[in-house]
C-alpha cells in the first residue's frame, strides 16, 4: 500500500513528455493534521504554465474497490485531465495516434499530488495500487454511444509497460483483456 505525503507538494509545475501533447502536472497540495487540500484544477494558473486550453464539460469518477483493478487501455476522441481523490494508481499511456510517436508509452503513478492531461487519441490505463481508490477525470466532450474509441491490450509485451501486479493477479475485465496488441491496431485519426 503506497501512502500519500503531502510534504514536497507546494509548488504547481507542468511537464511536457514523451508523448506529444501530454503533460504531467505537479499540484500544490497542503496538508497538516487534519489531512490535505489541493486545488486539483485551475484552468488560469494551468493554462499560464503551458496546459492548453481545456473546456470542461463532464466530470467523471471510478471507485476502485480492491488493489490491483486494472482499467484499459482506451484511446477516446476527447482530452482528459486525470488525477485522483484517494489512493495511488500506476498510469500507463500509449499514443494510437497516426503518426510518428504511435506506439510510444509513458507511465507515471499518480496521487493526490500529481496529475496528467492526456490528449485525444492517447490509450489510458491503469492500476491501482491501494483498496479504495478514487480515479476522477475532467473531459471535453460528453461521451456518446457513437464515441469511436481505438484499444490496445494492456498487457501486450510488445508495450513493455512494467505494471507493478502482474497480469496474473490482476483484477480485469473481460472486455479489456480483448482488446488487440499492437500490432493489431489501426491508429486513430484526430
Amino acid at each position: 500500500m503506497s501512502e500519500f505525503n503531502p510534504a514536497g507538494y507546494d509548488e504547481l509545475r507542468v511537464h511536457e513528455t514523451n508523448i506529444p501533447g501530454f503533460y504531467e502536472i505537479d499540484l500544490d497540495v497542503r496538508g497538516d493534521n487534519r489531512g490535505w487540500f489541493k486545488e486539483n484544477y485551475q484552468k488560469e494558473k494551468l493554462e499560464a504554465l503551458g496546459l492548453p486550453a481545456f473546456d470542461i464539460v463532464q466530470n467523471n469518477f471510478s471507485y476502485n474497490v480492491e488493489r490491483g483493478v486494472t482499467r484499459g487501455l482506451h484511446a477516446e476522441p476527447w482530452e482528459k485531465y486525470v488525477s485522483v481523490a484517494n489512493g495511488s494508481v500506476f498510469g500507463a499511456w500509449v499514443d494510437l495516434r497516426q503518426g510518428s510517436s504511435f506506439g510510444q508509452t509513458l507511465t507515471i503513478e499518480i496521487n493526490p499530488g500529481k496529475a496528467v492531461f492526456v490528449p485525444r487519441g492517447v490509450a489510458n490505463g491503469y492500476q491501482t495500487l491501494d483498496e479504495n481508490v478514487v480515479y476522477t477525470y475532467l473531459v471535453n466532450a460528453h461521451w456518446s454511444p457513437e464515441a469511436k474509441y481505438t484499444f490496445v491490450n494492456a498487457f501486450d509485451p510488445a508495450l513493455g509497460i512494467a505494471w507493478p501486479i502482474s497480469q496474473a493477479e490482476a483484477i480485469t475485465s473481460e472486455k479489456d483483456d480483448n482488446h488487440p496488441l499492437l500490432a493489431d491496431v489501426i491508429p486513430m485519426e484526430v
